[in-house]
């Protein structure tokens, strides 16, 4: 555990601030939830709780599938990170924090669809080998948990699947994650 030297007192509601340079580093926003844990040594460790991360293996599953029936590279997101990847390298992607790009397409809360001549989207924060062609965020009960992105690779990849099949997909795939959630 890493030490900040920065020391806050609770209030009497039980209450304590989490301080701004560690919000933003760790993308800690409000409303975001937290899980509390304990250890044996008294700590008290506070953790970004990811609903979506409960759902990973699934995820990962239905990621796998897209891919092999529809011949489209899949990457799914929770807000801070890739937890599911299928047809790109999963060491390239595989826990790495998402785009500002990116999020910005999930605070949209609308479907991106690339169109030759717009700008690149990357997925990840340090760009990675591919781009964004379809992206839908994953609502679950008004609140943004993460997104489906189908994704081409730089070298000028074609898609496989007609741009209509696609969003379709990506939508489909996003619509059912988040029900899986709510249920």
């Amino acid at each position: 555990m890493k030490a900040t030297g920065i020391v806050r007192r609770i209030d009497d509601l039980g209450r304590v601030v989490i301080p701004k340079e560690i919000r933003r580093t760790m993308r800690i926003r409000e409303g975001d939830p937290l899980e509390i844990y304990t250890d044996r040594e008294g700590e008290v460790i506070f953790k970004k709780y990811s609903p979506i991360g409960e759902l990973a293996a699934f995820a990962s599953q239905y990621a796998e599938t897209l891919q092999k029936t529809c011949s489209m590279a899949v990457i799914i997101t929770d807000r801070d990170a890739v937890i599911a990847a299928a047809g790109v390298s999963k060491k390239e992607y595989l826990e790495r924090g998402i785009s500002e790009a990116l999020e910005d397409v999930m605070e949209s809360r609308t479907l991106y669809a690339h169109r030759a001549g717009q700008e690149k989207l990357r997925v990840i924060e340090d760009g990675g080998s591919h781009y964004i062609s379809c992206a839908m965020p994953i609502l679950s009960e008004g609140d943004i948990i993460g997104a489906v992105c189908s994704v081409l690779h730089n070298e000028g990849e074609e898609p496989r699947i007609s741009a209509e099949i696609e969003t379709k997909l990506v939508q489909t795939a996003a619509g059912f994650l988040a029900r899986q959630m709510e249920s």
